[in-house]
């Protein structure tokens, strides 16, 4: 009875979390709102980099704020335990937005060279730039703070690691079924991004590498002139698209085409492929590690 108990307490923690989590973080947003001085009734508008990126600061706040309150009252963990530890993560980093911006290239000049998309022009603007940099980087760790830090995190308390990445997949998609120009094949690649962002976490429960490719993925996405997730923003790239359909994604942008969902799928499996490999070279140094101090302690 008490290991099911047990079992049972990572997705009560989640249950719990959803209402004081729309608390927290819309009283952040809205003080966010008040500051930049955005029209609280026209949230759909147009909204400057500047006014997103001071936004999204204080949603930072807010998710920060209330998991810190859960990690230490409910969860009764530090708050860095969420995956935010850095010993050896710098290669992980540094891999995650490698492999996000290649992916995104290689997609762009795919459908350069099938005639889907037309370059036009650049517009460089170093304030936009840095701006949506710091966005992308925020947004980032917004969502992975809470999908896979704390989400994904319990759900793997009370179920397989594969089944708990399914569901914090699911919960991903439905979190971001109302952006603008959505269909199905956006839907689709909502999920496997959930899967792909989150297949790393589930060996290491560390954040860095999901944040930096998380980052990487959107932010090459709007500077090489797509829509992210059907929201436009400031490009440094900007192309024409010659006819909306399901290979170069439309309005949605590039998480809208059949491009992304077999890209997606090629990740995740490298990804998967990576992490369990580099798991089990580890477990076998230190059993080897071990063997040689037995060995050491036997001769003596």
């Amino acid at each position: 009875m008490t290991q099911i108990k047990n079992r049972n307490r990572g997705w009560q923690r989640i249950i719990k979390l959803i209402i004081p989590y729309f608390i927290m973080v819309g009283i952040f947003q809205f003080i966010g709102m008040l500051i930049t001085g955005v029209d609280i009734e026209n949230i759909n508008g147009e909204i400057s980099t500047i006014n997103q990126l001071t936004i999204s600061c204080f949603e930072l706040l807010g998710t920060f704020l209330i998991l810190f309150i859960f990690m230490k009252f409910v969860d009764k963990e530090k708050f860095i335990n969420l995956g935010f530890h850095t010993n050896e993560r710098f290669s992980e980093f540094y891999l995650g937005v490698v492999l996000g911006a290649i992916l995104i290239l290689i997609g762009y000049f795919i459908l350069m060279g099938l005639n889907q998309i037309k370059f036009e022009k650049i517009v460089f603007n170093p304030f936009e730039l840095i701006s949506s940099i710091l966005l992308f980087f925020i947004v980032a760790i917004v969502e992975e703070t809470l999908f896979r830090g704390y989400v994904l995190r319990n759900l793997m308390i009370s179920a397989n690691k594969y089944v708990a990445l399914i569901i914090s997949s699911l919960l991903f998609t439905i979190m971001h079924g109302f952006n603008p120009n959505i269909q199905y094949l956006g839907v689709v690649n909502l999920f496997l991004a959930g899967i792909f962002l989150g297949i790393s976490y589930i060996h290491t429960k560390n954040l860095w590498f999901p944040i930096a490719l998380h980052f990487s993925w959107n932010l090459f996405q709007t500077h090489l002139g797509f829509n992210v997730s059907g929201q436009n923003a400031y490009s440094l790239i900007e192309f024409k698209i010659i006819d909306n359909n399901i290979f170069n994604g439309g309005t949605f942008g590039f998480e809208g085409s059949i491009l992304s969902i077999i890209f997606l799928l090629f990740a995740i499996v490298g990804i998967e492929l990576y992490f369990t490999k580099k798991l089990a070279t580890k477990k076998n140094i230190v059993h080897l590690s071990d063997s040689t101090k037995n060995e050491d302690n036997s001769n003596k």
